[in-house]
């Protein structure tokens, strides 16, 4: 956890109506990894978690893909999978070796395959994702401003989100944590964009 990012946190749980997380991890993990109380946690891309587990054969074609990449390792969420290939010695070359292979595997089952930075996801076709909870939780709580910040492409569905939104009278804020990884694509879209984990603690800081 970056410095200073969980308190400036609990400084907007106490002046906002809504502060929320979205996360490709499981919500409980998230919700550790954090720590404050008053945050809603979604988690796993706001996919339910009373869907099916993907199946064992499934899960086992996946980690026999990897275990043929070096330093590829498989992150298994129950109604998700990932393939983490960050540390491999050539990461443009892991990831060109999975994705046929992990595409091919999702076909057949019917899941999305989804690229995230250095990471490669098997899921459920079709929404929910971060854009769905986004309206979802816009809409349950009555809101009529959003700001959403992120740094990888599947944020972009977040950031159509607020597009909707926008249509049905709701301010939306798109901001962009700029990085080595973060996608040009999701930079193009943003409203603020600020540097780095420093430069969102920093914004949050000013906010709350």
């Amino acid at each position: 956890m970056y410095p200073g990012a969980r308190e400036a946190v609990a400084a907007l749980v106490a002046r906002y109506r809504v502060v929320a997380v979205v996360s490709g991890r499981r919500s409980e993990e998230v919700a550790g990894l954090l720590g404050v109380a008053g945050v809603r946690y979604e988690g796993l891309y706001g996919l339910r978690e009373s869907l099916p587990e993907l199946s064992p054969e499934l899960l086992e074609a996946v980690r026999d893909i990897a275990s043929a990449v070096p330093a590829a390792w498989v992150e298994e969420k129950g109604v998700s999978v990932a393939v983490h290939y960050r540390q491999a010695p050539d990461p443009a070359e892991a990831r060109v070796a999975l994705v046929a292979d992990l595409l091919l595997v999702a076909e057949r089952a019917e899941l999305e395959l989804v690229e995230g930075k250095r990471v490669l996801e098997l899921l459920p076709a079709g929404p929910p994702r971060k854009g769905g909870v986004v309206e979802r939780v816009a809409v349950e709580e009555g809101l009529r401003a959003v700001l959403f910040a992120g740094d990888d492409a599947a944020d972009l569905d977040a950031f159509a989100a607020l597009g909707r939104l926008a249509e049905r009278g709701v301010f939306g804020v798109k901001v962009v944590v700029r990085g080595d990884e973060t996608p040009e694509g999701l930079t193009a879209t943003a409203d603020l964009v600020v540097n780095g984990p420093a430069g969102l603690v920093e914004l949050l800081r000013q906010l709350a």
